[in-house]
């Protein structure tokens, strides 16, 4: 049997190793979750929001304790690990707060004079498939729009993180929630898969990569289940010429390297206008050489280490394969040690259209360099991916940012801002990006029944 294993990848040190649940097992959970389901849907919304309330004290009560499993399982450095929990409290507070008036019954008046009206049911048990690299908040986001909707969640969290599983499953314990309503559930990928096709589990939904996007969404189609799926990006971070540029060098380094580069939404493809393009690589470079290399766990560190080590080999492969088709590398590109998660931040430019670098995510610590002479090659350059996730512009010229936000194929445009998700905003993306929202009214709304009332 695969035992699933809990290893600080900064020191390589084994801290836990979990027995993971049978098929059977896992049934018998799903089978819980939807006993819980069948009384928590008759609640009032104001009982469960109280229910959410406790669930954010909760992770303030104890955030040094969950940022400190976080930054032990997948190297985010402490001070991101605390802003990570404080986020997920809030997310918390927001449905508690949001969640009534979201779901309330929509009168129609019909033109002949009768009336109808659309009311929003909870849908039952929802799968969760969810990825390491912000081991609370992806789930948090999930789950408190989910539970305020009247529906029950089992979580299957990436394998690397266990013991953030399992704490998130105790913060809702600790908050009063029913026993069996939210459950974290030690699987393989291959039980998971099968529990899909479970007939309490009504929906999925998944945030991690295209590849498990698509092998989720399959068997999910099998079922006919709802999917919802948050998939990889390559955002664009375009930067015109009257942009304030101290600003936007500044942004765009904590954009890159926030969570050390590992993000869906992270910035990975710096758009510069020909005239301040090389003064925005050198002052990315500058910036980016002042950030401070440490352990996850001192709260100076500014980055740490990747979460494994074959994610840190994978994008050196990247890396080395751009740099053969005729990129070059200014900064960083060095291979890392056999086995080792740690990886020198490294910078591209002069990217060849058929390289990684130009084609596909690259989830870590490389910054992707391009220059383009007017709005139109701005967009091309942009649109010219897969993905469609998230993208900054940065400009002082409100009509450009305009017509560049409509230029722009993805799930969202942030002007002289780096992308962000927030409570309060839709999130989600398309083409390979995925589909669905997450967040704000459109996020409860994605696992609800809406039914049509006619009343004749």
């Amino acid at each position: 049997m695969n035992l699933i294993k809990s290893v600080n990848p900064f020191t390589n040190q084994l801290l836990k190793e979990f027995v993971p649940l049978s098929q059977e097992e896992a049934k018998e959970r799903v089978v819980q979750a939807q006993e819980s389901f069948k009384a928590w849907r008759q609640t009032s919304l104001s009982e469960r929001a109280v229910l959410m309330k406790k669930a954010g004290e909760q992770l303030r009560s104890e955030k040094e304790h969950y940022a400190r499993l976080i930054s032990l399982e997948m190297g985010k450095v402490i001070r991101e690990s605390l802003a990570e929990i404080e986020k997920c409290a809030w997310v918390c507070d927001y449905y508690a707060e949001h969640a009534e008036d979201f779901l309330q019954d929509e009168p129609i008046a019909l033109p002949d004079g009768k009336k109808a009206k659309v009311i929003h049911q909870p849908l039952g048990v929802i799968l969760a498939v969810m990825p390491w690299n912000f081991p609370f908040w992806q789930v948090f986001r999930f789950a408190a729009p989910t539970l305020m909707a009247g529906n029950a969640g089992v979580l299957k969290h990436a394998s690397n993180v266990p013991q953030c599983a399992l704490a998130i499953q105790e913060v809702f314990e600790k908050a009063g929630f029913p026993k069996g309503l939210f459950q974290s559930l030690l699987i393989s990928s291959d039980v998971t898969l099968d529990l899909i096709q479970e007939p309490q589990i009504r929906a999925v939904s998944l945030t991690g990569s295209e590849p498990a996007g698509r092998a989720i969404a399959a068997a999910a189609g099998k079922g006919l289940k709802k999917t919802l799926l948050e998939l990889g990006g390559s955002d664009p971070f375009i930067v015109f010429a009257d942009a304030d540029i101290d600003q936007a060098v500044e942004t765009a380094v904590k954009a890159r390297m926030i969570n050390f580069g590992q993000s869906c939404i992270a910035a990975k493809r710096f758009l510069i206008e020909h005239s301040v393009y090389t003064q925005f690589v050198e002052g990315f470079q500058e910036r980016l050489s002042q950030l401070k290399e440490g352990d996850p766990l001192d709260e100076n560190s500014d980055y740490a280490c990747m979460a494994r080590p074959d994610l840190a080999m994978e994008l050196f492969e990247q890396v080395k394969k751009t740099r053969l088709l005729g990129g070059t590398i200014p900064f960083g590109g060095e291979k890392p040690e056999q086995g080792s998660p740690f990886f020198k931040p490294t910078l591209i430019t002069d990217i060849p259209k058929n390289s990684p670098a130009f084609l596909e995510e690259m989830f870590g610590p490389v910054a992707s360099f391009f220059s383009f002479e007017s709005e139109e090659e701005a967009a091309q350059i942009a649109n010219a991916t897969d993905f469609g996730l998230g993208s900054s512009v940065w400009t002082k010229d409100s009509d450009r940012a305009e017509r560049m936000s409509r230029s722009i194929e993805s799930g969202a445009v942030f002007i002289n801002s780096m992308v962000a998700s927030h409570p309060w905003l839709p999130f989600g993306g398309i083409k390979n990006s995925g589909y669905g929202r997450e967040l704000s009214r459109q996020g409860i709304l994605e696992f609800v029944n809406t039914k049509t009332v006619y009343l004749g």
